[in-house]
């Protein structure tokens, strides 16, 4: 395991805290380890296009992921697509029904990136969701009964033949993440 990518969540970023909390428990302990964690974009087109281009960069053999909620099922999207394993927190399952609110204008409040919602991309976002697993063993997923944002049965359902953590309680953030990492990066290697 030479590479890892964390896929922050919508309308987050690499500052967030399990983001940082991943780089620095892969810095203390995996320093030879590559850590990627792109500012992703608020459009699914753009994102995509980031994801990609990063993908190609790293042999197929050696993608490994770590994504939460949103960045949860991008992973998903790029192990089915181009191959590796994941770690999925909290993942979203389909975005396209969580998006119907938000179709219109946005600014990540970290980011400062200006971005619309709009039919189109919950179209694309609905296709990738339907995409079947080819290889469920690929996934860990961890989830929390509290999920404020997310039905946490949707993920267990879709993944019921992964790996799968289910925690009661918590919530969307994944309380007590830290101490899964080992675990996450054992699962990783």
């Amino acid at each position: 395991m030479q590479h890892i990518i964390y896929l922050h969540g919508f309308l987050s970023s690499p500052k967030s805290a399990k983001a940082q909390i991943t780089q620095k428990y892969l810095a203390a302990h995996y320093p030879s380890v590559n850590y990627y964690c792109p500012q992703l974009s608020g459009n699914i087109y753009k994102t995509k296009r980031q994801l990609d281009a990063l993908i190609a960069t790293i042999p197929a053999s050696e993608l490994r992921f770590i994504g939460s909620s949103m960045g949860g099922f991008l992973s998903a999207y790029a192990v089915e697509e181009f191959g590796g394993k994941a770690v999925l927190i909290n993942p979203a399952v389909k975005p396209h029904e969580l998006f119907l609110d938000y179709v219109g204008q946005h600014q990540n409040p970290y980011s400062g990136e200006r971005f619309s919602i709009h039919t189109e991309q919950l179209k694309a976002l609905q296709a990738i969701s339907k995409v079947p697993l080819k290889q469920p063993k690929h996934y860990m997923v961890l989830l929390q009964t509290g999920d404020e944002t997310l039905d946490y049965s949707q993920a267990a359902e879709k993944f019921r033949c992964s790996q799968m953590i289910i925690e009661e309680g918590g919530d969307h953030s994944f309380v007590g993440y830290e101490r899964w990492l080992p675990k996450i990066i054992d699962f990783l290697r």
